[in-house]
C-alpha cells in the first residue's frame, strides 16, 4: 500500500486516529530513513498536541519492537527484574538500585539513557567514572550479567533501533512529554530487553515530565497495560518530584552521591526510594523474602557495584571529575526553607553543562548543582543554599536566572510537612 510522510503528518494533525499500516509504514521508514527528521518532529509535535488511543500507541510499540531485534536471558540461573524512571531531578536511583536488587539475588539487565531536557540520563553520569563504557554488544552484556548480576548500559543499536532515533529527536524538539511517545519508547526497549519483570518509577511533580497525579497515572497505567500485554510483569510507583531528590543534580556529583548511598549513607530520600523499588523488584522476581536493607547495610550491594563498574572498564576507585568553577547562592532571609523547584533546578543543571541543548552536544561530567538544604529544613541569611558547578564560568549568569525563583523561605516556626516519597502503584 502506498504510503507518505506527508498524508501520516496530515492524519494527526487533523485529530485521526492513524491506521495500523500507517504505524507500521512510519516506523519502519523513519528507521531506514526514508522519513527525514524534521518530518518525524512534525509527527510527533502532531501526536503531543492530539494524541493517540490505547490501540495506536499498542500498534506503535510493537512496530518499534519490531524494528529490531528480541533478546534473550532465558541462559541465566537467576530470575530478571529491570527498572525504569520516567526522568527527573537528582534521580540517581538507578546508580545503587541495580547492584542492590543484583545482591539480593535477581538478574538486572539494565538498559538506560542519557539525559532528556532538563532531566538527567544514567549513562551520561556512569560516564563520569574514567573508562566506563556504555556501548556493549549483546555477548558483553549477556557476560557482565552473567557474571556481576548486574548490567546498565545502552540499548545496542539493533534492539529497538526506531526508539534510538526518536529518543534524541524527541529531546530537541519540544515532545518530550507526550504520554504515547513516552510510554512507547520505554516499553518497546523494555519488551524487546526481554525481562521477566519490570518495576515502573514514574515520577510527578514540577521536575517530572507528569506535573499532575492524573498524567502521571494515566502513563503507568498505559505502560503496565503494554508491559502485560506483551507477558512483562509490569508496576509502577507513582513518585514525587516537586523536589530534586539527594542533594545533587548532576552527572559525577551524582555518581558521588550514589556511592555514599551504598557506603550506608547518602541523603534519606534517595535511600527511601531505592528500598522501594528494589522491594518491588524483587516481589516481581519472586524473591519477596529478600531483604534489600541488609544488604545495603552488609556491604554486599557495594561489593556487586564495583565488580559491575570494573566489568564494564571503568575504575571503581578513580577520582570522580570535579568542576573547575563554582559559585555559591546564599539563603538571602532566616526562617524555614519551604519549596526548592525540581524543574528549576534542573534548567540551573542543564545550562551549567550538565545536559545538552543538540543531540550532539557532549555534557560536563562535573557540571550540576549541589543542595545544601531541603525543604523543612532551618536556614539562617546567608548561609550556603546552592553551589553551581561548571566547567565554563560564562554560563553562571544563565543558570542564576533559573534559581531566581526556584526556592521559598518562610519565617521560622512555619509548619511544614513535607510531601511523601511515594504517592501511589499501580499494578
Amino acid at each position: 500500500m502506498a504510503m507518505d510522510a506527508i498524508s501520516v503528518i496530515r492524519s494527526k494533525r487533523d485529530r485521526a486516529a492513524l491506521t495500523d499500516e500507517q504505524i507500521d509504514w512510519v516506523i519502519d521508514a523513519y528507521t531506514r530513513g526514508e522519513v527525514a527528521d524534521y518530518q518525524m518532529a512534525a509527527l510527533n509535535m502532531a501526536i503531543l498536541l492530539n494524541g493517540m488511543d490505547r490501540r495506536e500507541i499498542a500498534r506503535w510499540t510493537a512496530a518499534m519492537i519490531a524494528s529490531g531485534e528480541r533478546m534473550d536471558f532465558s541462559s541465566l540461573s537467576r530470575p530478571t527484574a529491570d527498572k525504569h524512571s520516567t526522568g527527573g531531578v537528582g534521580d540517581k536511583i538507578t546508580l545503587p538500585l541495580a547492584p542492590l536488587v543484583a545482591a539480593c539475588g535477581a538478574a538486572v539487565p539494565q538498559l538506560s539513557g542519557r539525559g532528556l531536557g532538563h532531566t538527567g540520563g544514567t549513562l551520561d553520569k556512569l560516564e563520569s567514572i574514567p573508562g566506563w563504557r556504555a556501548l556493549l554488544s549483546n555477548e558483553e552484556m549477556l557476560s557482565v550479567l552473567d557474571g556481576t548480576g548486574a548490567v546498565i548500559c545502552a540499548a545496542g543499536d539493533g534492539l529497538a533501533p526506531a526508539d534510538k532515533k526518536l529518543y534524541a529527536l524527541r529531546d530537541v524538539t519540544g515532545t518530550v512529554e507526550a504520554i504515547p511517545l513516552i510510554a512507547s519508547s520505554i516499553m518497546s526497549k523494555k519488551i524487546a530487553e526481554g525481562t521477566g519483570s519490570l518495576v515502573l518509577d514514574v515520577k510527578v511533580g514540577s521536575g517530572a515530565f507528569m506535573k499532575t497525579l492524573d498524567d502521571a497515572r494515566e502513563l503507568a497505567s498505559t505502560m503496565v497495560g503494554l508491559g502485560t500485554d506483551h507477558g512483562v510483569k509490569t508496576v509502577a510507583l507513582l513518585t514525587d518530584m516537586s523536589t530534586p531528590l539527594g542533594l545533587t543534580a548532576g552527572n559525577a556529583l551524582e555518581v558521588r552521591e550514589s556511592v555514599e548511598v551504598l557506603a550506608g549513607g547518602g541523603p534519606a530520600d534517595v535511600v527511601e526510594l531505592t528500598l522501594a523499588l528494589a522491594r518491588e523488584m524483587l516481589d516481581a522476581a519472586g524473591l519477596k523474602d529478600a531483604d534489600p536493607a541488609k544488604a545495603l547495610a552488609d556491604g554486599s550491594a557495594m561489593d556487586v557495584w564495583r565488580r559491575m563498574i570494573t566489568a564494564q572498564g571503568g575504575d571503581p576507585d578513580a577520582v570522580l571529575p570535579v568542576a573547575r568553577e563554582q559559585h555559591v547562592v546564599v539563603a538571602p532571609a532566616s526562617g524555614t526553607l519551604t519549596r526548592l523547584d525540581a524543574y528549576d533546578i534542573g534548567i540551573a543543571a542543564w545550562r551549567l553543562g550538565a545536559g545538552r541543548a543538540r543531540k550532539e552536544d557532549p555534557v560536563q561530567a562535573g557540571a550540576g548543582v549541589e543542595l545544601h538544604a531541603k525543604p523543612g529544613d532551618t536556614v539562617v541569611a546567608g548561609q550556603p543554599l546552592l553551589t553551581l558547578h561548571t566547567d565554563t564560568p560564562e554560563r553562571f549568569g544563565y543558570a542564576l536566572e533559573a534559581t531566581e525563583g526556584s526556592f521559598d523561605i518562610a519565617p521560622a516556626g512555619t509548619s511544614f510537612t513535607a510531601s511523601p516519597v511515594v504517592l501511589g502503584r499501580v499494578d
